[in-house]
């Protein structure tokens, strides 16, 4: 395989070109505000994302960046902390809250850019502790979802009790 980056890059580009343009913008958004720590890159069965951590661990994951076949969406790991004056915070778990991109312009609004300051600021001193960001791959799927709308997987026979989907 090659670089963490040149996968990345390839990863993106599975998705259709709007989506990946959201995706790429948002990612750079969330790099710029966390240029220390370790981006953990997630290829998932139904998604792919970046998780901006303090740590290697998953637990350390303070935002993310994960993009579905129609929408990109920015999630909180720590969320439920955050204040929320425009009231654009989706979830109703114990910790994680998150705000779909849709529209695209929505990154650049002012009450998602205060939700990103605001969540990075609480683990300044984590962050600033950290190294220099990098790129670490911690899952790829083997057989993901199609990453664009209108595709749909293809059933195959089914072995055993289980039905596996191929794309």
């Amino acid at each position: 395989m090659g670089t963490n980056k040149s996968q990345v890059s390839a990863f993106i580009a599975r998705f259709s070109p709007e989506v990946a343009s959201q995706f790429r913008r948002a990612r750079a958004e969330v790099r710029s505000l966390c240029p220390r720590g370790f981006e953990l890159v997630y290829d998932n069965y139904n998604a792919f994302g970046c998780g901006y951590s303090t740590t290697e661990k998953s637990s350390g994951v303070v935002i993310s960046v994960v993009a579905y076949p129609k929408w990109v969406t920015l999630f909180f790991f720590h969320g439920t902390k955050l204040r929320d004056p425009a009231g654009i915070l989706q979830g109703s778990g114990s910790r994680i809250r998150s705000v779909r991109l849709d529209p695209h312009s929505m990154l650049q609004s002012k009450p998602v850019r205060i939700l990103l300051r605001q969540a990075s600021a609480r683990f300044k001193a984590e962050f600033d502790s950290a190294p220099r960001l990098s790129t670490h791959i911690k899952s790829v799927v083997a057989e993901p979802l199609p990453r664009r709308p209108g595709i749909k997987p293809k059933r195959v026979r089914a072995t055993a009790r289980k039905t596996a989907l191929a794309v």
